[in-house]
């Protein structure tokens, strides 16, 4: 059974780990997602078959190879993992909030089909990365097509209703991309999920490989990161920063991923610098 305690997300969370130079088994040993599945046997009849699945960890272990290719910040399992927490985490306070997902107002289902939506494109959102950065959500797209068929298969037994999962499961895949366009509160929670993977030693690796410009300065202002139900708004997300750098990582990237989600009148965002002195991110800046 795939669970772990809800509090932990957006706490402190390790970096992710180095897999070049690794072997495959290896490497795809200890990807293992977990989150509370709070009775839902189809999330965790989901998460169990992922867990189970050495193609999808391997995809993982893909993605992340070439975040370290490339010197990005982590997109390992450990990325998915706190991704797809993030989102069950959103979608749940919204749905006690009040708002409905399209699971239930198209469809006619349940919000516990719409977790298993959330969770699918949480999954599945960067395996395209095991092809390439460029365009990768586009790849994500026919890796998952596929995967979800097999792993939804006893799941939902009714065909109409698989392929309803599935293609809404790819509609939060295509729609976490910059200008994704998502057109339902699931595709917007998976979208806003990934941009809030940013806590404390998230998002370093550009920092110390010695990296520096706007985005990875203002990713290293990010210490932590709250989802918290909110008063006027379903979703209150804080983001605790060392250094008003952050300012670009919450503006430029979370603001730009909520703007025209169906959750952008939903959920409210407070970014502040604690303590009374900033930390000192940067001696100096060169070109050339």
């Amino acid at each position: 059974m795939a669970a772990e305690p809800e509090e932990t997300v957006g706490s402190e969370a390790p970096g992710g780990p180095g897999e070049r130079g690794l072997s495959p088994a290896k490497a795809t040993a200890a990807a293992h997602v977990r989150a509370p599945t709070r009775g839902n046997r189809r999330l965790e009849a989901l998460l169990d078959a992922v867990n189970a699945d050495a193609e999808v960890r391997a995809w993982w272990h893909m993605a992340q190879i070439q975040s370290e290719r490339l010197a990005m910040s982590d997109h390992s399992w450990v990325h998915v993992q706190i991704v797809l927490n993030i989102a069950l985490r959103i979608l749940r306070l919204a749905v006690k909030g009040g708002i409905q997902p399209a699971m239930v107002t198209d469809h006619a289902m349940r919000d516990r089909d719409a977790e298993v939506v959330v969770a699918a494109g949480a999954l599945f959102h960067d395996i395209g990365m095991s092809i390439h950065r460029t365009d990768h959500e586009e790849y994500s797209l026919f890796l998952a097509e596929r995967k979800l068929r097999e792993l939804l298969a006893d799941v939902y037994k009714d065909p109409s209703e698989r392929a309803v999962v599935i293609a809404e499961s790819l509609h939060s895949i295509i729609g976490h991309r910059r200008r994704g366009d998502p057109y339902t509160v699931e595709a917007g929670v998976v979208r806003v999920a990934d941009a809030l993977d940013m806590a404390h030693g998230r998002s370093r690796i550009p920092v110390d490989a010695g990296q520096m410009g706007i985005h990875s300065i203002s990713a290293a202002a990010i210490d932590k990161v709250e989802i918290l139900a909110g008063e006027d708004r379903a979703v209150r997300i804080e983001i605790a920063m060392n250094n008003s750098a952050g300012i670009f990582q919450v503006d430029d990237l979370l603001a730009t991923k909520l703007r025209g989600t169906p959750l952008a009148d939903h959920v409210e965002v407070v970014a502040a610098v604690e303590g009374e002195a900033e930390k000192r991110l940067l001696s100096e800046f060169r070109i050339g």
